[in-house]
């Protein structure tokens, strides 16, 4: 008798059923995945050289206590994510130290994750990639000392993360979830990353907002957009118009800026995009947002009182969780997301106007027609994601990927087609794949 081959044939059958119950645990699930960040200063551009305001007076454990007492009333279950700076690892104020001890505690009371998040969203527009690797190598053993027993965060928030670093998480580190994309972020915040899906995928070693196309270009890190936003109000550069594209479920863009009434009602709108259609779209439903501990907290138990009434069921986990649901499933990026959205009359989100997104591993496209009989589909957004990319080689804020034509209209070539102006070998693409639009690219 080869004990051995027993023994290892009893863990792959092993390993197999625990990914099969994984998968089938995202299938059919709405999840929430909330990141608290702790930081000092604003922008922490590396380990001694900060921008913006010195978050301390704002950042306290009184209110980190409140946030996640709030968060346990309205969801006994819920497992979130801390998120910590360079600064706030390391800051020997009394408060930071609570800090610390508090999220540590969250661990073992709750379950929730604790991790790092290097240079205020934005590590590579700061430093190399070496430095980001030695950044995260450092403030994940930190991490591991402030919680003790061995602990290792399940993922890491980022803001953006170039390829390369991520490749090192995996590779490394043995993280395989990263919050590394930010979905249509342009002219917001100190760096520029559309180009990729909403939803997870696994990345290319050759741009981060580039989904892998096969073995030799896989990294086995599930990148993660950082805030669900709205869709029409995210199709805008900037703030143009004088809307901000990135409302959605953040609390800066909605609840802040509208009040708590008017910003849990976006809120809301947000999520429905994904807890109603798109769960049928999509066999599963996901919203996720970062909420720093430094802003207000008015409109939280009202967010998160009309999530749990319309969607009971809602689950929120910790990303790193979330991610190895998706991991398990998605082994071979063989995703296929569709979305559909009609504005909700607040902000930048046209209630006049209904935005289609389709998402796979080959492209995404994107839809928009105005709400009245008769109206024509345009493309606003085809990015081929089959054709070479290539990341900045220095220190930049422009990290976006930008297709055929890109959702933002800052290119005279990114002014809306119809289906039937598209070059032919990017309609039969689409039509091969989307069967259903065939008949639109004859209008």
């Amino acid at each position: 008798m080869n004990v051995s081959k027993i023994l290892a044939g009893a863990a792959a059958l092993f390993s197999l059923q625990v990914s099969t119950l994984f998968a089938d645990a995202l299938d059919g699930g709405r999840f929430l995945t909330i990141n608290a960040y702790v930081r000092v200063w604003q922008i922490e551009v590396s380990r001694d050289k900060h921008l913006g305001a010195d978050e301390r007076a704002k950042t306290t454990p009184e209110k980190a206590k409140y946030f996640r007492e709030t968060i346990a009333e309205k969801f006994p279950n819920a497992k979130i994510t801390w998120c910590f700076s360079w600064f706030a690892l390391w800051d020997d104020s009394q408060n930071y130290k609570d800090l610390r001890a508090y999220a540590a505690g969250c661990v073992k009371k709750y379950g929730d994750d604790f991790t790092f998040l290097p240079s205020g969203y934005f590590p590579n527009a700061y430093n190399t990639r070496e430095q980001v690797n030695r950044d995260l190598r450092d403030a994940i053993a930190r991490i591991g000392e402030i919680v003790g027993g061995g602990f290792r965060p399940k993922s890491v928030v980022a803001g953006f993360l170039s390829s390369e670093n991520m490749r090192y998480l995996a590779e490394e580190e043995n993280i395989h979830v990263c919050q590394g994309n930010v979905f249509s972020q342009y002219a917001i915040d100190n760096q520029d990353g559309d180009g990729s899906p909403a939803y997870p995928y696994f990345p290319s070693r050759e741009h981060f907002c580039k989904p892998a196309q096969g073995a030799s270009d896989f990294i086995d890190c599930v990148n993660l957009d950082g805030w669900t936003v709205d869709f029409l109000a995210a199709r805008r550069e900037g703030f143009k118009e004088g809307f901000n594209s990135r409302l959605g479920i953040g609390p800066i863009e909605t609840l802040m800026k509208y009040g708590t009434i008017v910003g849990v009602q976006e809120m809301l709108h947000t999520h429905a995009t994904h807890f109603d259609a798109g769960l049928k779209l999509n066999g599963f439903a996901w919203n996720t947002v970062c909420w720093e501990i430094d802003l207000p907290l008015a409109g939280l138990s009202e967010w998160l009182e009309g999530v749990r009434k319309r969607w009971p069921d809602t689950r929120i986990i910790t990303q790193g969780e979330f991610g190895e649901l998706w991991r398990a499933k998605f082994k071979d990026n063989n995703f296929d997301y569709r979305f559909v959205q009609t504005g909700s009359g607040i902000g930048g989100s046209d209630i006049d106007k209904t935005l289609y997104w389709y998402m796979n591993r080959d492209f995404r496209l994107a839809l928009l027609r105005e709400n009245k009989i008769g109206a024509k589909l345009y493309v606003i957004d085809f990015t081929d994601y089959t054709k070479p990319a290539k990341e900045p080689s220095e220190m930049t804020r422009k990290w976006s990927l930008l297709g055929y034509i890109n959702q933002k209209r800052i290119r005279p070539q990114d002014e809306p087609k119809l289906l039937s102006e598209l070059p032919p070998d990017i309609a039969a693409r689409i039509a091969a794949r989307y069967p259903e639009l065939s008949g639109e690219m004859k209008k």
